[in-house]
C-alpha cells in the first residue's frame, strides 16, 4: 500500500544561527497492480529556513529559505486533503544565499541558488550558481612608501565587478537528464572602469575614464529564412567559448565659480549672497559594435511575396545572459551648468557664528551633441531646480525642451524633423515639467505644531502652571504609592523580583504611546496632448496637465499589531485613484 516517512527538526544555537528543517517521502499508489490503471507515485518534499545571527561572524553570512516539492506532491499528500489551500498552491520558490567579505583586499564574495516551481505545469526555473566577485575601488600604482609629492600614475583607480549565471527552464522530472551546455543557458559577465582625476592650472579638474565590459558565452545561435512560416528562424546552435566585449572612454573637465554679493536692501546688516556657478563638459565617444568585424550581428537576404530582395539583421546572442552591445558609434560632447545661491547671516553679538539659508539649492541646465549622428546630433535641453524649503522638505521641478520642430509630411502627418527650433527663430519646444510636493506627520511634529500654537497664543505659561500645580499633587500622591510598594515588596522579598518603576503622567497613569505617521504627497504634471490637433501657426500641441494627491499612513497599535492604509485623488479625473 502507500506509505510515507517524514522528519522535522528545529535547531538553536545561541548567537550563531537558527532553523527549522523538514522534509517528508511518500510513496502512492492507486488501483491493482493488476489493472491497467494501477500508478505509483514518489514525491518529495523539502522545507528549510536557516537564519545566521548578525554577531556571528561580521564578514559573512549564509541564508537559506527553501520551499521544494515534486508536482505531484501537495495533489498526492493526505494530509491535504484538508487544507485545500496548499494543494491549490501553483508557485513554491527557493533561495539559497552566502557572502564573504574580504576588508583588507577590499573584495566581496556572494552565491545564490534560486529555484521557481510552477506546480501546474511542473515546469522548473533553476539559477545554480548565481556567482557575484566585486572588488572595490582601488589604486593598484600608489606608492606603499610615498615620498614627495603624489605622482600622476598614483591617481589611477580601478575597480572589478564579476558575475557568473547557470540556469535552466525545465521539467522537474528532466532536471538531472539535462546537459550543462546544451541545455543550459550559462554566461559570465567581467566589468573594469578605470579611472583618475587631475588638477589643471589649481582651478580645472580633468577626469578621464576607459570602461571595459567583457561577456563569455558557450553557444550562439543562427538564424535562417523560413520559407514554410515566412519567417527568420533558428536552424543551427554553435557550441564553444564567444568572447563579446564592448568599451567606451569619456573625458570630463569641470570647476566650481564662487561669488559674493552684498544685497542693496541690506547694507546695514550683515547678510551675504554666496553663488556657486559649476560648469562641465564632457566626451565620450564608443565605436559601432554592430559593424561586421565584430560577429555579434548577423543578416539574412531573402525574397518577399513581391518578388523583392529582404535583408533582415538579428544577432546570435539574443536571449544570452548579459545582453550585447548597443549598435551605432558615439561621440558625444555634453554641456551642464550648476548654479547654488545661498545667503549667510552673520549675528551681530557673535560675528564667529552665522546663519546660512539655502536661496537655491540647484538650478541647471544640460544639453548634449552626438558628432557621429548623420541627422539630429542635438539632444534635449533638460532644466532642473531644486528648492530647500525647509531641514525635511526639497522642492523639485523638472522640465524639457525640443530642440527639432514640428513638420508636416506629405500626407499632412506631423512628424519631428531636421531643423531646430532655433532656425525659426524659436526657442525650444516646451515638452512639459513635472513638479512635486510631500510632507509628513507624526507624533514629534504634531507635538511640535502644538508647542509652536500653545506659544502662539500666549498659553504655555499658564499650561505650564497648572502642570506644576498638577504634577505637585500627583507627586504627594505617588510617594505615598512608593512607600506602600516599597514596604510591601520588602516584605516579600524572597519571592518577587525587584520592581521597575513605571514612567507616569501627571495623573499617575502610563502614559499611552501609539506611534502614527500620515503622509501626503502632491504632483503636477503638464505635457504636450498629441491626441488634439496642433496649431499650424506656431506648430504646438496644445497641453494637459495631471495633478494628483495621495495620502498614505500607518498606526502601530501594539508591538506587533499595525494598520496601513492609502489613497489617492487624481483632480483631472475627479476619480480616487486607490
Amino acid at each position: 500500500g502507500s506509505w510515507a516517512l517524514g522528519l522535522e527538526s528545529t535547531y538553536n544555537k545561541r548567537y550563531k544561527y537558527s532553523g527549522t528543517f523538514q522534509t517528508n517521502y511518500q510513496v502512492t499508489k492507486s488501483g491493482d497492480k493488476n489493472l491497467p490503471d494501477y500508478s505509483e507515485a514518489k514525491d518529495l518534499k523539502v522545507v528549510w529556513s536557516h537564519r545566521q545571527d548578525p554577531k556571528a561572524s561580521p564578514n559573512s553570512s549564509f541564508s537559506a529559505s527553501v520551499n521544494f516539492a515534486t508536482s505531484s506532491y501537495e495533489k498526492t499528500n493526505v494530509g491535504n486533503y484538508y487544507n485545500p489551500q496548499l494543494s491549490s498552491q501553483n508557485t513554491k520558490t527557493s533561495s539559497v544565499s552566502y557572502s564573504r567579505n574580504f576588508p583588507e583586499q577590499k573584495l566581496t564574495l556572494s552565491g545564490t541558488f534560486n529555484i521557481a516551481q510552477t506546480m501546474r505545469d511542473s515546469s522548473i526555473a533553476m539559477t545554480l550558481p548565481d556567482l557575484n566577485v566585486s572588488l572595490s575601488r582601488v589604486f593598484p600604482f600608489k606608492r606603499k612608501k610615498a615620498s614627495g609629492d603624489e605622482r600622476w600614475y598614483e591617481k589611477i583607480s580601478l575597480s572589478y565587478t564579476g558575475r557568473l549565471t547557470n540556469s535552466i527552464r525545465t521539467k522537474d522530472d528532466l532536471i538531472f537528464k539535462s546537459n550543462l551546455i546544451k541545455d543550459w543557458t550559462n554566461g559570465m559577465n567581467h566589468s573594469v572602469p578605470v579611472s583618475a582625476t587631475f588638477t589643471l592650472f589649481k582651478y580645472f579638474n580633468l577626469t578621464p575614464s576607459v570602461n571595459y565590459t567583457e561577456r563569455w558565452y558557450t553557444q550562439k545561435v543562427m538564424q535562417d529564412w523560413n520559407e514554410e512560416r515566412k519567417n527568420v528562424l533558428p536552424v543551427d546552435t554553435l557550441y564553444g567559448f564567444y568572447r563579446v566585449y564592448n568599451y567606451n572612454a569619456s573625458l570630463g573637465l569641470n570647476t566650481k565659480i564662487y561669488g559674493m554679493y552684498k544685497p542693496l536692501f541690506a547694507k546695514a546688516k550683515e547678510i551675504q549672497i554666496r553663488h556657486v556657478f559649476t560648469p562641465q563638459v564632457s566626451i565620450s565617444a564608443a565605436p559601432d559594435f554592430g559593424a561586421s568585424r565584430y560577429g555579434y550581428y548577423e543578416t539574412v537576404t531573402y525574397t518577399d511575396s513581391n518578388g523583392e530582395p529582404q535583408v533582415r539583421e538579428y544577432s546570435p546572442y539574443t536571449g544570452s545572459s548579459f545582453g550585447i552591445p548597443g549598435k551605432g558609434k558615439q561621440g558625444n560632447i555634453s554641456f551642464d551648468m550648476s548654479n547654488n545661491v545661498e545667503m549667510r547671516m552673520k549675528s551681530r553679538s557673535d560675528s564667529a557664528n552665522s546663519r546660512k539659508i539655502s536661496l537655491i539649492d540647484e538650478l541647471g541646465a544640460s544639453i548634449s551633441y552626438n558628432m557621429a549622428a548623420e541627422t539630429k546630433p542635438w539632444s534635449d535641453l533638460s532644466l532642473r531646480l531644486r528648492l530647500k524649503l525647509s531641514k525635511s522638505y526639497t522642492f523639485n521641478l523638472n522640465s524639457s525642451f525640443a530642440t527639432y520642430a514640428y513638420q508636416f509630411d506629405k500626407d499632412g502627418k506631423v512628424f519631428v524633423g531636421n531643423k531646430t527650433e532655433w532656425s525659426y527663430g524659436r526657442f525650444g519646444r516646451f515638452q512639459g515639467y513635472g513638479s512635486s510636493f510631500s510632507y509628513t506627520f507624526n507624533n514629534g511634529t504634531w507635538k511640535k505644531w502644538q508647542e509652536g500654537l500653545d506659544r502662539l497664543m500666549g498659553s504655555k505659561k499658564t499650561g505650564e502652571e497648572d502642570n506644576k500645580q498638577e504634577g505637585a499633587d500627583a507627586n504627594s500622591e505617588n510617594s505615598e504609592n512608593e512607600e506602600q510598594l516599597t514596604s510591601s515588596s520588602t516584605s516579600a522579598s524572597t519571592t518577587t523580583k525587584k520592581k521597575v518603576k513605571v514612567q507616569a503622567d501627571a495623573d499617575g497613569y502610563q502614559p499611552f504611546k501609539m506611534p502614527w505617521s500620515l503622509n501626503f504627497s502632491y504632483s503636477f504634471n503638464i505635457r504636450e496632448d498629441q491626441s488634439k490637433p496642433i496649431h499650424e501657426q506656431s506648430m504646438r500641441y496644445p497641453y494637459s496637465y495631471t495633478h494628483t494627491l495621495n495620502m498614505s499612513g500607518n498606526i502601530k497599535i501594539s508591538n506587533r499589531w499595525s494598520t496601513n492604509f492609502n489613497s489617492g485623488y487624481d483632480f483631472a479625473t475627479k476619480e480616487i485613484t486607490q
